[in-house]
């Protein structure tokens, strides 16, 4: 019994510390972001980006490419994969309903987004206290 007590404090803490994907956009202090940059941000790969380019055309059709076709993120395109990684990953949508929810719900969106922000400072806050208190 104990055993099991154990591990689902183990599953507890490790739920605890496991951190959201979303990019906090007001910390980047850069104007554009390689692709290799932004995959590492999400740690996902650079294809599976390159992919959501495709399928997502309305959000990141406006990419900015050099010559050699490098893309570079800016602060707006990765709100936007913010959206895009919350609806896919988070929520587990299709591509399909991702794409039609992105299309009729985009102020929802917005305010999903900011109550989650505020959410994880909160999460965050509530974390360190509970580190200083132990």
């Amino acid at each position: 019994m104990a055993m099991e007590q154990l591990s689902l404090f183990e599953v507890q803490q490790q739920l605890q510390q496991q951190e959201s994907h979303e990019i906090k956009t007001n910390q980047l202090s850069k104007v554009y972001y390689t692709i290799t940059e932004v995959a590492a941000m999400y740690g996902v790969n650079a294809s599976l980006l390159r992919f959501w380019e495709k399928e997502f055309p309305a959000q990141l059709s406006h990419l900015k490419k050099n010559k050699k076709g490098d893309r570079y993120y800016s602060k707006k395109d990765i709100e936007n994969l913010n959206m895009i990684f919350h609806l896919v990953k988070d929520k587990k949508m299709t591509l399909e309903g991702a794409r039609s929810y992105l299309k009729s719900n985009k102020k929802k969106i917005k305010e999903d987004q900011n109550i989650l922000d505020e959410l994880h400072k909160v999460k965050s806050f509530l974390l360190d206290l509970k580190k200083n208190i132990d």
